[in-house]
């Protein structure tokens, strides 16, 4: 039987909002106390620890520039021991390859590889055992041309993912969840997910709680280690490339 995640202590990155919230709120409704890590989005964080707090869990707040290594050295530190640490935290810039700029791509790989590196190597040295859930994108299978700068960097987080695992073993655990068709990028609305359903073998598009769900499996989860669950309708094993 799977051990409970109540009295358990999560640290989330970019929880403030879209994904983060809800997987906030998924596990603090399952018992576990929530870290709810955010770079800009104070008032939202602000009101998630609100939110989590009334489900009878502590939640605590701490901002930091994940692209700055120095401040993502100090994170865990600050957040104090945890069990599970959930790498969500996202850029999502539209440019091609030939528009990525070093900068750029230095952002990326900052946020989506580096960060994740850093604070699970800074769990392990906490020396108890635990869970790592990275999240990466179904098309990591695939391509992703419109997002250059991301999509390389979600393949390294991709790698990362199966290398921690075998590292970290047995006394973490290390897995991730590719979302798909899910949530609608900023300024778009849900027309946005209609119109692309046709891309799935499913032919609809997915819901946070979609993910979340994932991720408790997961985390409830003894014999699992180095596994990609896409939840993504199936997309990932049609062999799209540019749609």
């Amino acid at each position: 039987m799977a051990d409970s995640l109540r009295g358990k202590t999560a640290l989330i990155t970019g929880a403030a909002r879209r994904l983060g919230e809800a997987i906030s709120l998924a596990l603090a409704r399952q018992g576990v106390n929530v870290v709810v890590h955010y770079h800009r989005s104070e008032a939202a964080a602000q009101a998630l620890c609100g939110q989590i707090e009334r489900l009878a869990v502590s939640a605590t707040r701490l901002q930091a520039d994940l692209s700055d290594s120095r401040q993502t050295q100090g994170l865990l530190n600050r957040a104090g021991p945890i069990d599970i640490l959930i790498n969500n935290a996202s850029v999502f810039e539209q440019e091609t390859l030939w528009e990525t700029t070093e900068a750029s791509l230095a952002r990326n790989m900052q946020i989506h590889a580096a960060a994740p590196l850093v604070l699970a190597r800074a769990f392990a040295q906490q020396d108890r055992p635990g869970h790592i859930v990275n999240l990466l994108d179904t098309r990591v299978t695939t391509y992703d041309r419109e997002h250059a700068a991301y999509h390389i960097s979600k393949r390294v987080l991709l790698t990362l993912t199966r290398m921690l695992a075998l590292e970290l073993a047995p006394k973490i655990v290390v897995n991730a969840v590719a979302p798909g068709l899910i949530l609608p990028p900023p300024g778009q609305d849900e027309g946005y997910l209609k119109k692309l359903t046709y891309t799935n073998p499913l032919k609809r598009h997915g819901d946070p709680a979609d993910v979340a769900e994932a991720i408790l499996f997961l985390l409830n989860s003894r014999f699992i280690t180095g596994q990609i669950i896409y939840v993504d309708g199936g997309y990932h094993i049609k062999g799209h490339t540019y749609d």
